[in-house]
């Protein structure tokens, strides 16, 4: 059973209501009620089989506005590159011993950058780093020689998107805390970056439902078709 708050937030949501963008961030910020300063998230239920290799739909943009942290940064890499990463602002630097800290136990950071040579070494972290979200993959940017943009990028509000086996997006945008404006420039450069990453065998009505929600509120579901266009 959902608490009284939460069922007084709910209550100011309209049901079945299509909300614009603008209209839907405003009401979020009305209704939140948690102590803490809230993530905003949106969720996008898209029309696609993410069992086909051909509708995998993910990708990464960099957040006009970021997230409203610096996100801590790994990163495994040899010889220069390590200065490089040093330099570019990197909260953790190593190679194998880096690998082995990991494999120890050791946690304390938001993404891992990686370089080429060292995915050898780093492969042997998948079944720590992969159920996480942390596994470094070529195709978000975080097996990369340019280990300095990648870390700029990633400091900047670098998110990653990615269909789940549902067919379902979730990918945060901001803080409660944010003006309404910036939520809403976050929120749109996302939607329309998913937009744009439509598989061509996708068939039907590609974007179902989006829906935008702080981390203790409910949901309040924006006009897709609007946004779409």
């Amino acid at each position: 059973m959902a608490g009284k708050k939460y069922q007084a937030a709910l209550a100011q949501v309209e049901a079945g209501k299509l909300y614009s963008l603008p209209d839907a961030v405003g009401l979020i910020k009305k209704i939140a009620y948690a102590k803490f300063d809230e993530t905003v998230e949106i969720t996008m239920v898209l029309g696609v089989d993410p069992r086909k290799a051909d509708q995998l739909v993910r990708g990464t943009i960099v957040l006009p506005h970021g997230l409203g942290k610096s996100k801590r940064v790994a990163v495994i890499a040899s010889g220069d590159k390590q200065r490089e990463a040093r330099e570019a602002g990197a909260d953790e630097v190593g190679g194998d011993d880096l690998v082995e800290k990991i494999k120890g136990g050791y946690f304390d950071f938001d993404a891992v950058i990686a370089t080429p040579d060292m995915m050898k070494s780093v492969g042997t972290l998948g079944k720590i780093l992969g159920p996480r979200g942390l596994m470094p993959n070529p195709k978000t940017g975080t097996v990369t020689m340019d280990v300095v943009k990648a870390i700029q990028e990633t400091k900047a509000g670098k998110v990653e998107y990615r269909v789940d086996k549902t067919g379902v997006i979730h990918v945060p945008v901001g803080k409660v805390s944010f003006p309404p404006e910036r939520i809403a420039e976050n929120a749109k450069m996302l939607i329309d970056a998913v937009v744009k990453a439509k598989p061509a065998t996708a068939k039907g009505k590609y974007v179902k439902k989006v829906n935008i929600a702080t981390t203790m509120g409910p949901g309040v579901l924006l006009d897709a078709g609007a946004l779409a266009a």
